[in-house]
């Protein structure tokens, strides 16, 4: 008979492999902008008996019995993330930030219509109309890109806006590093008459603590995964503040039965502990500090005549232009890796290589503040990348910063 007691350690291969995950991440300095480590209470609740329930359908209106506290902790979870955003609408049903836009343009969208979206290679997101994206193959996208300046080209999105007059505008990005301009935006999207959504994935975590320009007030639609800045589980979340019933119910009905079948009620019950977490003063202290280490390891990297593609960083994360360094993205990507530095290669304007090798590198500081780097610790690894991009084929140089990596994280344990 089946032992329901089972633990995870009674499986060795499964349990090695966890073993060996848990120290490879306490042991490498982790600088993809779109990661961060969960707390051990939401580590706890995405483990936990809630793993066990169907519960499709929303509160009060499910198509399964036994949803009583199911229908608790979905309450719970909505009205934190109500409070924390400053919203009228949420569903904190969808599996990730990709559901959540898939659902988004389900809910006020049909196949074919046209939305005008940032290009993947100016800062925009997969799912923001990538051709080898669901995105990109069921909507029409048009792109609008960033200028010499290294903002957003308003000009060029007005004047793409006015000629197809598409059914919505997306904005938000997965790196673009500068300051985005929402009320003009939503200015041109009324032009039209188009739904503007902005997807705050990246940035939700310095929106709620007022370090970034906050799109809540202007966009129709707002989604956003839960974990990156916000530092929750890996999931996705569907907001509005607008007044509109109707747009309501669309998304509910987008998500389920539209896109989705039954929800992740452990992921919702770790949902409602990240809403909570954001919602202290350490929240606000700990996005602080994610600006101050990012801007301290820019400060190195302009004082080193490296490129900084968009110029400069106004969030959590820059990008480098390496061409100068006559190398690519993913051979950076794999020297720093050797010298347990987690870095993600990534595409770049006017971009000559193709997305699996690509001319630059993402730099993200959300995981290194939250295990507790400030400012030297930051500065220390710029120089670090710094001298292993200069270095790329030392495999001395490589190997002693790695030595001083491994120093350096044992100072700062993940999970104490």
């Amino acid at each position: 008979m089946f032992n329901i007691n089972n633990k995870i350690e009674d499986d060795k291969k499964i349990f090695n492999i966890l073993k060996k995950e848990k120290k490879r991440q306490e042991n490498q300095i982790n600088l993809i902008a779109s990661e961060n480590y969960a707390s051990k209470a939401i580590l706890s609740a995405q483990g936990s008996i809630f793993t066990n329930k169907y519960a499709e359908g929303n509160i009060n209106n499910r198509y399964y019995a036994g949803c009583k506290y199911i229908d608790e902790i979905e309450h719970l979870a909505i009205s934190r993330a109500k409070k924390l955003f400053k919203v009228k609408y949420v569903n904190v049903q969808p599996h990730s930030g990709s559901q959540a836009n898939f659902a988004a343009y389900f809910a006020v969208l049909k196949n074919g219509d046209k939305i005008l979206g940032m290009k993947l290679s100016h800062g925009g997101h997969l799912t923001h109309g990538s051709s080898v994206n669901f995105s990109g193959r069921m909507y029409n996208f048009i792109y609008y890109e960033t200028n010499k300046n290294g903002k957003i080209d308003y000009l060029q999105l007005e004047k793409l806006a006015i000629k197809h007059k598409p059914k919505m505008i997306v904005g938000g990005f997965s790196s673009y590093s500068r300051v985005c301009n929402w009320k003009k935006i939503r200015k041109i999207a009324d032009k039209i008459n188009a739904y503007f959504l902005v997807d705050i994935s990246h940035i939700a975590g310095l929106i709620i603590s007022g370090l970034y320009s906050n799109p809540i007030p202007h966009a129709h639609i707002i989604t956003s995964t839960t974990h990156k800045t916000l530092s929750g589980p890996r999931g996705g979340i569907i907001m509005s503040n607008y007044n509109d019933e109707k747009l309501f119910k669309k998304i509910d009905s987008a998500v389920f039965p539209g896109t989705q079948g039954g929800p992740l009620m452990h992921a919702i019950l770790a949902k409602a502990i990240s809403f909570k977490e954001a919602l202290s003063n350490n929240f606000k202290n700990y996005q602080i500090q994610i600006i101050k280490n990012i801007n301290a390891m820019i400060k190195i990297f302009k004082k080193e005549n490296f490129e900084i593609v968009f110029k400069k960083t106004s969030n959590h994360l820059f990008l480098l232009d390496l061409r100068k360094y006559y190398t690519t993205g993913i051979e950076i990507e794999n020297c720093l890796s050797n010298a347990n530095i987690i870095v993600n290669k990534n595409g770049i304007p006017n971009d000559t290589t193709n997305f699996l090798i690509t001319s630059g590198i993402r730099i993200g500081s959300p995981a290194i503040t939250r295990r507790g780097f400030k400012e030297k610790e930051s500065t220390k690894i710029s120089h670090w990348i710094i001298k292993i991009i200069k270095n790329k084929n030392n495999k001395n140089i490589i190997n002693t910063i790695k030595r001083k990596v491994k120093i350096l994280c044992k100072k700062y344990p993940i999970y104490k």
